[in-house]
């Protein structure tokens, strides 16, 4: 399971229920919580942004219902592209079959997501077909201000992210 934090763009546009902070499961997906919010093109496009390594990942807003689920898909695309192990890989997505939406909670992320509609509407060609996987792969290779004193972009993060996650599963005596 994973937390979404909708901006309340999104949540406007998405009929899963709101949950309070107070009533939320911790995250059993190793990349735990993700941001979203939406970016007015035509079409509409939901911009996630992971919590811990910022990697960007655009995903088509409609049908809303299914938004999350079609984001785990593509994340899957992403995660391939970057060269994840196909393990971590499936493990990660099968945590991410269920969720739970809630508020925004970060104010850092948000500013993250703020850059990244900047440079996505910089980088798309207006009145065509975007490749939305090729965006993400793009702007996961832009420093972000959060990462300046780790691996300074998202595609690198993640893959230090994980590689550290890995590590502290293989001591003993971890959990």
């Amino acid at each position: 399971m994973f937390t979404v934090h909708g901006t309340k763009k999104f949540l406007d546009r998405v009929a899963d229920r709101v949950m309070p902070p107070q009533d939320l499961q911790p995250p059993t997906a190793v990349l735990g919580a993700w941001y979203v919010t939406v970016l007015f093109w035509a079409p509409q496009v939901a911009l996630f942004v992971n919590e811990p390594t910022r990697l960007p990942l655009f995903v088509p807003l409609a049908p809303g219902g299914s938004v999350i689920t079609r984001m785990t898909q593509s994340a899957a695309l992403v995660f391939t592209e970057l060269g994840l192990p196909d393990t971590l890989v499936s493990h990660e997505v099968a945590e991410m079959d269920s969720h739970q939406v809630t508020k925004t909670a970060s104010r850092s992320v948000l500013g993250t997501m703020t850059d990244f509609t900047y440079l996505a509407e910089a980088h798309r060609a207006p009145k065509t077909s975007t490749d939305l996987v090729e965006l993400s792969l793009r702007l996961a290779q832009t420093p972000c201000g959060p990462l300046y004193h780790s691996h300074i972009s998202p595609d690198r993060e993640i893959i230090a992210y994980l590689a550290d996650h890995s590590s502290r599963n293989r001591r003993p005596g971890s959990a």
